[in-house]
């Protein structure tokens, strides 16, 4: 799943193509973009912009469009004619202006409407992470009152902080050795930690084309254990542990040397 460096790219890179910019067409499969086509065919975009995993783009057609790329969705733009690099038939919103055409790919969670009402559908998110300006002291507060049982599910909850998905998830916890079954309820040292680890990287990599955590740009060697497991840890040469945990279905990754073993309740493995 995209995470919140990525969207934030995305943003840009739609925000440099549309804004100020009237809107000559608007099509697509998702039913929002269907329903609002009119609408929004001739209004201006005023702004693009993305608050943690969702891409929002504002025009002055009093409408907003959000998407949320979940595990599949991309945005890509084109020079007006050039040929899509993904199937026509996965385009779920398509802009164009006389030069370029933006489209949004795959994304399964998309709407569209008011400012007001589009707000409400982010009001949960906590500090988002890649904004200019963060709130420290309501993300550390956010993390002093966990929802969830382990700190991988906790910080990977957008009402915590915005924008950490399952790849930061283990990167944060590996660089703050701490384990990733580890009790969501952390010391005040630990939270002050994992909160500026956590704005530390997603503002390091916002701008950069591709995900480096480890600070070494040689293919493969980007990440410290995401995608890695059974593989030696580069710190200490100890394999790396994989676990699926909490309930959504998505893999952690961590050193058992690295970030040590404590006593929590049994967690699955598959």
């Amino acid at each position: 799943m995209p995470e919140g460096d990525t969207i934030y790219r995305a943003a840009e890179r739609v925000g440099a193509a549309l804004t100020g910019r009237r809107l000559s067409g608007v099509s697509g499969s998702a039913p929002p973009i269907r329903a609002t086509s009119s609408q929004l065919t001739g209004a201006r975009v005023k702004r693009v912009r993305s608050a943690g995993k969702h891409l929002l783009i504002e025009t002055d057609a009093n409408l907003v469009i959000r998407t949320h790329l979940r595990m599949s969705g991309v945005w890509d733009v084109y020079a007006k004619g050039a040929r899509w690099r993904h199937p026509i038939g996965a385009a779920r919103v398509v802009l164009e202006h006389d030069e370029t055409t933006v489209v949004c790919f795959s994304a399964p969670d998309v709407s569209v409407d008011s400012p007001v009402s589009i707000q409400l559908e982010i009001n949960h998110l906590g500090p988002d992470l890649c904004a200019d300006r963060f709130d420290r002291d309501e993300a550390v507060r956010r993390m002093e009152a966990p929802h969830k049982a382990t700190i991988a599910e906790h910080i990977a909850d957008q009402r915590v902080m915005a924008g950490i998905g399952n790849v930061y998830k283990s990167e944060i916890l590996f660089l703050e050795r701490i384990h990733p079954e580890a009790p969501a309820s952390l010391t005040e040292t630990e939270i002050e930690r994992v909160v500026d680890r956590s704005r530390q990287l997603l503002m390091l990599n916002r701008s950069r084309p591709k995900r480096i955590t480890t600070g070494e740009t040689r293919r493969g060697a980007e990440l410290w254990v995401y995608g890695r497991g059974n593989q030696p840890c580069r710190r200490c040469r100890t394999k790396i542990d994989t676990a699926w945990i909490g309930d959504l279905e998505r893999i952690t990754y961590w050193c058992p040397n690295c970030q040590p073993s404590i006593p929590t309740g049994h967690i699955d493995r598959k």
